[in-house]
């Protein structure tokens, strides 16, 4: 028997319970994997709050790495012993886990479980939104929504990477250091600034080519109103509380703006396009242009604190929990 968080109803922290379960043995086209280290998002949340419903029990989590511990029958693209990670697939905070094959993929040497539970979901959403959702030219000025979040700091170290200005909001001083010491050209601290009056004082009154915004109620309004003619905003995560509804129309009052709401499992469904999204982030990863800080470690078994100080803002960068 191993160990792992279950969910047997949606609610509060609490519900995180830490039990005995039994994995078993892998099926066709499955592996187990022993993992080493877990990671920590917002969505894990909306699972646990029930926001994105899930049909109980279940084992939360998204992302995770470790090394395989056995072959289910028709699996010949990986090895028992191999280094793999992952995201996406549901069920990743627990001590081992049987996976799709198809969803795994190895790790080169250079990087430790640590950084790949910290990065695989967050650093291809960022791969996603820079390069497919609005793809990122030199030269450009965009807005990356609480940049001292974890996917925010990737978001900044690789727009600059790519020649880009980079404009980020944050809550406090702190952050703001942080997010420019990662790329952050800009930081506002949309605490104390009007956001959209900020972006037009940068931009000279031209307005944006495209917002990143992953927190969703509280800034989509300043999201919008930071946009130059037909600029669009990315809507990738809702940290801060659901988008209301809007009047579509308004997007063409606005100056014929574009809205997106983008979502990784779309951008990864095929096992050749996940290789090669997976590929760029290792790649940028390895090259020194993005690095990825573990900023706080929590044990499995603590997810329910660890999750409860996500929520409140206590963290910044990238958490992860270890089994």
């Amino acid at each position: 028997m191993v160990h792992a968080i279950r969910v047997h109803q949606a609610g509060g922290p609490e519900v995180l319970g830490w039990e005995d379960v039994e994995v078993g043995e892998p099926g066709p086209g499955e592996v187990r994997i022993r993992q080493h280290a877990v990671g920590l998002n917002y969505i894990d949340v909306y699972h646990r709050t029930g926001l994105y419903p899930q049909q109980t029990p279940f084992t939360p989590g998204v992302e995770g790495a470790g090394t395989v511990e056995a072959l289910g029958p028709g699996v010949t693209a990986l090895s028992v012993g191999d280094r793999v990670a992952y995201a996406g697939p549901i069920g990743s905070y627990s001590e081992e886990r049987l996976i799709d094959a198809d969803r795994l993929v190895r790790l080169p040497d250079e990087i430790s479980f640590d950084q790949a539970a910290a990065m695989m979901l967050q650093g291809m959403t960022v791969r996603m939104l820079l390069r497919a959702v609005h793809h990122v030219e030199a030269g450009e000025t965009i807005l990356v929504h609480a940049a001292a979040g974890g996917v925010g700091l990737i978001m900044c170290q690789w727009a600059k990477h790519l020649g880009a200005t980079v404009i980020g909001t944050v809550s406090t001083d702190e952050k703001a250091t942080l997010a420019r010491q990662n790329g952050c050209d800009h930081a506002i601290l949309y605490t104390r600034e009007d956001v959209a009056a900020r972006v037009q004082e940068i931009t000279g009154g031209k307005g944006l080519p495209v917002v990143f915004d992953g927190v969703g109620g509280p800034t989509i309004e300043a999201s919008l109103k930071c946009l130059r003619r037909r600029g669009t905003c990315v809507s990738y995560g809702t940290a801060g509380g659901l988008i209301p509804p809007f009047d579509l129309f308004r997007l063409n009052r606005m100056g014929s703006l574009y809205f997106t709401s983008a979502g990784l499992a779309d951008y990864i469904a095929e096992r050749p396009e996940m290789l090669r999204r997976a590929e760029d982030l290792f790649g940028v990863m390895q090259s020194g242009a993005v690095k990825v800080k573990v900023t706080a470690r929590y044990a499995l078994a603590d997810a329910a604190q660890a999750q409860q100080d996500l929520a409140a803002r206590k963290t910044v960068g990238s958490v992860i929990l270890v089994p």
